[in-house]
């Protein structure tokens, strides 16, 4: 076995622990362990008890990662979340007091239950890995995950995420209700004595090592000139549609680009392909682009809208 197999094994072994704790959740797994692998952030997108904060509590201890978890609120501070600076009458002086963010996974429980001004505050950390504080810039751990949960924004007492605060998360993943046979499976296992505050099912299988490492496999994947070419010209149509106000930026492209290379290298392929693509762009440009009101209106959606983009492209051969 080569050791690009035994990484890949090692990451797809983590949906195999995360599926004793989650059930019927298989695609926001493979969303989550696409973005840890391209070094991303994770929007978790569905209405309340359908099991968002045990998917990410399992998806970090499967890892042996460390992780803190915010509930934002509405009176939450930017400090509350990046850590401040504090007197200390002994010495005379203020020092830094690091917040939850100085962690490797961070849970962001219900994001848009606080105002804009908190949520940027995860806009540096996100973006450069880093906190800056009274001059002083505090490197993150590595690796470093933020994933955060937030319910549907029709409901009551939830704010808007701030366009620029949403273009720094890799994927966004709708996570619904499980069907018929995993909410039988579900409930089951709470019958016989599962209690989900406790993870003892779920075993460490990675470690921060095995994860850089993969991380190096996975940004080795090779990309052919057809498929940028591919890429791009989807990324145009977008910004042609005429249901689309605004479409995708270059920004959306680079980070298309890096979730196909991790699912390809899941998948155990040298290169991406069209097919890499078009499974991941849904997720990585479904919270990109703003719809005209004209088409909200009528009913479209930014998913279809997507689904058209994709089969009016000419695909590379």
């Amino acid at each position: 076995m080569t050791d690009d197999q035994s990484l890949r094994d090692a990451m797809l072994s983590v949906r195999d622990e995360i599926s004793r704790a989650v059930v019927g959740q298989d695609a926001a797994v493979s969303g989550l362990l696409v973005a840890l692998l391209s070094r991303g952030h994770v929007l978790l997108e569905g209405v309340p008890g359908v099991a968002k904060t045990l998917l990410v509590r399992s998806f970090s201890r499967a890892l042996g990662l460390d992780t803190t978890r915010i509930q934002f609120t509405p009176d939450l501070m930017p400090g509350d979340v990046t850590g401040s600076l504090i007197y200390d009458a002994r010495t005379g002086e203020f020092e830094f007091r690091p917040g939850p963010v100085f962690t490797s996974v961070l849970l962001a429980d219900e994001i848009n239950r606080t105002p804009p001004k908190t949520q940027s505050a995860l806009l540096e950390a996100m973006a450069e890995r880093q906190v800056s504080a009274d001059g002083v810039t505090r490197p993150l751990p590595d690796p470093f995950l933020v994933a955060a949960t937030q319910n549907p924004i029709e409901h009551e007492g939830t704010y808007v995420l701030p366009e620029a605060q949403q273009d720094r998360f890799l994927l966004k993943l709708t996570v619904g209700v499980p069907d018929r046979d995993a909410e039988v499976t579900l409930l089951r296992r709470h019958a016989g004595g599962f209690d989900p505050q406790r993870l003892d099912v779920v075993r460490p299988v990675a470690d921060a090592a095995v994860i850089q490492a993969a991380q190096r496999a996975a940004g080795a994947v090779q990309a052919a000139d057809d498929v940028l070419a591919y890429v791009v010209d989807l990324a145009r149509a977008t910004r042609q549609s005429p249901s689309v106000q605004l479409g995708v930026s270059p920004r959306a492209t680079t980070a298309l680009l890096a979730a196909a290379k991790s699912w390809a290298w899941l998948s155990g392929s040298p290169a991406i392909t069209p097919d890499h693509v078009q499974t991941m762009l849904v997720p990585a440009w479904r919270h990109r682009i703003r719809l005209r009101p004209d088409a909200e209106l009528e009913g479209v959606s930014v998913d279809s809208v997507l689904a058209a983009v994709v089969q009016q492209t000419r695909v590379p051969i």
